[in-house]
């Protein structure tokens, strides 16, 4: 072999070499299979081909493509490749992403297998919310705060400005407060002197009323130790009266010849009563076994209850 082949071969080789070493630093892997999918963006946002395609942080692939679709509003239409072993399922979603940095990537969702999508298809494009969107809807809120504080406070110095002349007026009558209050004190000190003096005169013939009266009230105290005495002698008067004519009333019942004396005394009242109450008894129980001896029409003859009697004693 010449030198000139030996030269070609080389170069040649090192062609090879230097461009499989360059897409493989893009990120293309010649020793594996790959599937391609695409996705449809409004704005890529500087995304660019050979940015990685991340599952969970771990990348799983590139872009491969990027290119305007202008047939449908000027989109952007994103050719993603990822390795064959991962499968997409049809709520599949690719989100780009980015960094504090600035790096570009493509956050893969790989939803539901249950329906697996097949490579060529398109899968659903979303873009991650920045930290700009983020401060943007966080201090949204803040703002429409501070500006309602600030009307507020509008209203406030408004308020303030349209009473200012009121606090003027409001400030001369204070200064003439004062001079009202020293004489309205002037004036009721002398008032204080004139009731102190009519009351100190009042309380001198108050006095001198109540040392013409204690005669009077001690003759009245007399008097009632004296009523309350008579009432009292009268009332035992009356109770020593009652019981001598309680005591003769239970001499006569105890020493006399009368009615009471007998009842007290005899008990053949107690025993008549007693044989009578158990003849009404025995009349009674023979009423509750022989009605028929009293309801009937005509009523029964004493042979005819006499026969009765002796028929119950034998079923006896």
């Amino acid at each position: 072999m010449n030198k000139e082949v030996k030269v070609g071969l080389f170069a040649t080789i090192t062609l090879v070499m230097l461009y499989l070493g360059f897409n493989y630093l893009k990120g293309i892997d010649f020793l594996s299979a790959t599937n391609n999918y695409y996705a449809i963006y409004d704005n890529v946002d500087q995304l660019s081909v050979s940015n990685p395609v991340l599952v969970n942080g771990y990348a799983v692939g590139r872009v491969s493509n990027i290119k305007i679709v202008q047939g449908k509003e000027n989109k952007v239409l994103v050719e993603i490749e990822i390795d064959s072993d991962i499968i997409l399922g049809d709520s599949a979603t690719a989100i780009l992403n980015s960094d504090f940095l600035g790096s570009k990537s493509i956050l893969l969702n790989i939803g539901n297998k249950l329906r697996p999508h097949m490579p060529g298809d398109t899968i659903l494009a979303e873009a991650a919310r920045g930290i700009f969107d983020v401060f943007t809807e966080t201090a949204e809120p803040v703002a429409n705060n501070v500006q309602t504080t600030l009307r507020k406070l509008n209203t406030v110095l408004d308020n303030l400005a349209s009473n200012s002349a009121r606090l003027d007026t409001l400030f001369m009558k204070l200064t003439y407060t004062p001079g009202l209050v020293n004489r309205t004190l002037i004036t009721t000190d002398e008032k204080m002197k004139e009731l102190s003096s009519s009351f100190k005169l009042t309380s001198d013939n108050l006095s001198i009323a109540l040392s013409d009266l204690r005669p009077v009230i001690g003759n009245f105290k007399t008097f009632s130790d004296t009523l309350k005495q008579m009432e009292l002698n009268k009332t035992v008067a009356k109770t020593q009266q009652t019981l001598d004519n309680l005591n003769g009333i239970l001499s006569k019942l105890n020493n006399g010849d009368n009615t009471v004396n007998k009842l007290l005394k005899d008990d053949s009242l107690y025993v008549n009563l007693n044989n009578l109450l158990l003849n009404i008894d025995t009349l009674a129980v023979h009423f509750n076994n022989n009605p028929k001896h009293f309801l009937a029409p005509l009523g029964k003859s004493k042979k005819r209850i006499e026969k009765d009697r002796k028929k119950a004693a034998e079923k006896n």
